[in-house]
């Protein structure tokens, strides 16, 4: 076994980096007595993330013999499942004798969460050896979250999402800084097309859209196969109906209790409280998100319905059957990933009259500033004089009731600027958005 792991060790460390590597615009480091724990949702580019950062230390002047890197889903390593992770070490040093306790080791952990009790084994290897650590993996709970783990107030989480639209345009090496040119401004019109068509998963640009449809197919499976097995779920194909049931309902309401009764209706035998566990299991995993209305009021959170997101708007249109997604909600899907990348604080609004506000984001506090407050209508189309009238009403009078002086009505290609009586209404193409979301 040890000569095993020896043998992949070595062979890790002598990979070099695929050509034609897409750098992710999020640049992970690492902080001293801290260990990084990379998490999203499968195939978002982990991976890709923790070799970018291994050739960063290669090119800062790291000898490749100072990183130790493994990837626990290798099929050749399935059998340490069932021992003692200690092995890792046992076989690194003995590959490597002199660089135990005289230099830093930088571990890198792709897959961790197949090892059992993997929280165990990275605290006591951060404690006993001269180590910086980075985990990564799609179904890790959070140990700040787990009041028992012995890596709590140690760790610094990054959450990684598949590609953004700025990250797409870099593949295709377009340039979008400011100002634009008319002909700059039509490239990416044009690529945002291909975005929209193809979503965020990296490596489905080159495929057709057959391939695209069973990769994004495949993807799902593995995840929601993942999930049920990792958290030992006993009724397997009530999770599958109601991961398909929310995809297929992408931007619409839901209640626990009624998502309870659909799936009785389909003779699965469960409770709401196993509901609300897969819930949580399908955002843990970074596939499905749900979103409570704006309010202070904890009852008024409970006995209002959530709304239900997925990762990737294309993903949706591969898995879904279509009945009920269309332009606008999977439009409304692709600028709540564009606003999760940057907080998790997302909810709607109702204002006193009955009017909804789509999405509600609280951005990251900026020192010295007020916590800035976005509220954002989605609308593909406001051709429709009825129709632009309701979505500047509905807009206008949140931004009453919550003291916001701007607004956004995010479109398909629509750009105006429209003045109501607390402030100003910003009508921005969906492009220009992605792309003011992520400077």
């Amino acid at each position: 076994m040890i000569e095993c792991l020896k043998r992949i060790i070595r062979e890790y460390q002598n990979l070099e980096p695929p050509d034609g590597l897409l750098p992710r615009r999020v640049a992970i480091g690492s902080l001293p007595g801290k260990v990084t724990v990379v998490t999203g949702v499968r195939g978002s580019g982990k991976t890709t993330l923790l070799r970018q950062r291994i050739q960063q230390l290669v090119e800062s002047g790291v000898p490749r013999e100072n990183i130790l890197y493994l990837n626990l889903a290798d099929n050749r390593l399935y059998w340490l499942r069932h021992e003692n992770p200690d092995l890792i070490l046992e076989a690194y040093f003995e590959l490597h004798p002199q660089k135990r306790g005289s230099e830093t080791v930088h571990c890198f952990f792709d897959e961790v969460q197949v090892l059992p009790h993997w929280q165990l084994f990275i605290d006591r290897l951060t404690r006993t050896e001269k180590c910086e650590v980075t985990v990564a993996g799609s179904l890790l709970p959070s140990p700040e979250e787990e009041t028992a783990s012995p890596m709590t107030g140690r760790i610094v989480s990054w959450e990684i999402f598949p590609l953004s639209f700025r990250e797409f345009l870099d593949g295709k090496g377009i340039e979008c800084d400011s100002p634009l040119s008319t002909k700059q401004r039509l490239t990416i019109q044009k690529a945002f097309d291909g975005y929209w068509q193809v979503g965020g998963f990296p490596g489905l640009n080159r495929l057709d859209q057959s391939q695209r449809i069973e990769a994004h197919q495949a993807n799902w499976n593995a995840i929601i196969a993942s999930i049920i097995g990792h958290h030992n779920i006993s009724h397997p194909r009530a999770v599958i109906d109601l991961a398909h049931w929310l995809v297929g309902n992408t931007g619409s309401y839901y209640a626990v209790s009624h998502l309870t009764d659909y799936l009785k209706s389909l003779g699965h035998r469960v409770r709401k409280s196993s509901v609300v566990d897969w819930l949580v299991a399908f955002e843990d995993a970074g596939l499905l998100f749900s979103v409570n209305i704006f309010s202070s009021s904890p009852t008024r959170i409970s006995v209002n319905p959530r709304k239900v997101y997925c990762i990737d708007h294309a993903l949706v249109t591969s898995v879904s059957s279509g009945i009920l997604t269309n332009r606008d909600s999977l439009l409304e899907n692709l600028v709540f990933t564009a606003l999760r990348r940057v907080t998790p604080e997302i909810f709607y609004h109702k204002t006193k009259t009955g009017r909804e506000v789509d999405l509600v984001a609280l951005l990251p506090t900026v020192p010295g500033q007020e916590r800035a407050i976005l509220l954002i209508q989605v609308c593909a189309s406001l051709a429709d004089p009825r129709v632009k009238q309701s979505e500047v009403r509905s807009l206008s009078e949140a931004m009453v009731e919550l003291a916001v002086a701007e607004g956004t009505i995010v479109t398909w290609r629509t750009d105006e600027t429209i003045p109501v009586g607390f402030g100003t209404i910003q009508v921005v193409p969906v492009w220009r958005f992605l792309l003011e979301m992520e400077p």
